[in-house]
């Protein structure tokens, strides 16, 4: 345990504090962007009744980086942690405490490898601290009722606060929208309603793409840049085998092919304008093979979700085959979409995390 002291404040004193907060405009929660303000009830939810262990009682509780991390100031790997890349609607408590800390209508993409947020969802749950250590002068931020470290602020994010508070993945627990009541946190709700979202970093309209043309990291890496794509995942559908695994998938025995999962927003780019770069991406003319990959899981397909997007993706199909950019004939299955398996968290991001990692795709002209 670091030799620091922090002082914990009494849940009387912390309400207070919260009253306080809120009157001098320092970070009431629903201050968030799409939020309401000032309707929350943040009084009563299952992190009040928080009172903290013993350290051999969290040394059990916790994983190793969870209290290395929270109870020795520790810091996780940058892109290989669990919430750098969530783009899910929800809240992050402490793991430890529960308390509220930050929201995903406040999470933004830093570039670094950490979660990243513009605010606190809640000020007085998220204590600053002057920090010295490492060589540098930093201010590292903590969970108030737990006295969790969380990671540290920094004055280079975006508007409206110009701040960045980079976390630990290690420290959070992240609460889904749709599972705050059932958790006991229903006073956040009102900020993922539809009528309280301000019009800015998201629509609420999405739809999703299926595709496969080889080896997802390259596809991924391409994708995830297009303008108007949300989310991005990798993993496999098209096969026979329930909860599919690389290694179900790698020797082509389960029939799945390597796919992503595209989130897009139909109001910024099309479902045609995507299918427009996924023939330029790979080889669709090479059946069950791109570049050094071969073997079905190699294939490629468009998973279509609904009747509208086979009609599109016949008609971009038919297209691309007679415009002559590829010599040879178009292979690409189109066919209904199934059940898509998530793949494991190290091919999610792959050529993020793994700049030089290896791929054969690339934008044709």
């Amino acid at each position: 345990m670091n030799a620091k002291s922090h002082k914990i404040m009494t849940l009387p004193a912390l309400l207070m504090v919260l009253v306080l907060a809120a009157w001098a405009g320092l970070g009431w929660p629903g201050d968030s962007p799409a939020g309401k303000k000032g309707d929350l009830d943040i009084t009563k939810g299952p992190w009040q009744s928080f009172q903290k262990p013993p350290y051999s009682e969290l040394r059990k509780r916790l994983d190793p980086l969870q209290f290395r991390v929270t109870q020795e100031d520790g810091t996780e790997a940058p892109f290989r942690n669990t919430f750098w890349n969530n783009h899910r609607d929800g809240i992050y408590v402490d793991i430890v405490s529960g308390e509220p800390l930050f929201s995903s209508l406040d999470k933004f993409d830093s570039g670094t490898g950490w979660p990243s947020f513009t605010r606190p969802l809640v000020a007085a749950y998220v204590v600053e601290r002057e920090d010295k250590s490492a060589g540098m002068r930093r201010v590292e931020v903590r969970s108030n009722l737990a006295d969790s470290h969380l990671g540290h602020v920094f004055n280079d994010g975006p508007e409206p606060t110009g701040l960045r508070y980079c976390i630990n993945s290690a420290s959070l627990r992240f609460i889904p929208a749709d599972d705050l009541r059932e958790e006991g946190y229903e006073a956040f709700t009102a900020l993922f309603q539809p009528e309280e979202r301000e019009v800015g970093t998201m629509t609420q309209k999405t739809e999703v793409a299926l595709l496969a043309g080889g080896c997802f990291w390259g596809m991924e890496d391409i994708i995830r840049e297009i303008e108007g794509v949300v989310e991005t995942d990798v993993g496999y559908t098209g096969g026979h085998v329930e909860n599919a695994s690389y290694k179900d998938v790698s020797g082509g025995r389960s029939g799945h092919a390597e796919a992503i999962r595209v989130v897009f927003d139909p109001d910024r780019v099309s479902f045609e304008d995507i299918l427009a770069y996924f023939f330029r991406m790979h080889d669709p003319t090479t059946k069950n093979r791109q570049g050094n990959d071969v073997g079905i899981q190699y294939r490629s397909a468009i998973f279509y979700q609904n009747e509208r997007q086979r009609d599109i993706a016949v008609r971009v199909k038919d297209a691309v085959d007679r415009s002559g950019k590829w010599k040879k004939p178009i292979v690409t299955e189109i066919v209904p979409a199934g059940e898509f398996y998530n793949a494991e968290e190290y091919h999610q991001d792959y050529l993020v995390k793994n700049p030089n990692g290896y791929t054969c795709h690339y934008l044709r002209d």
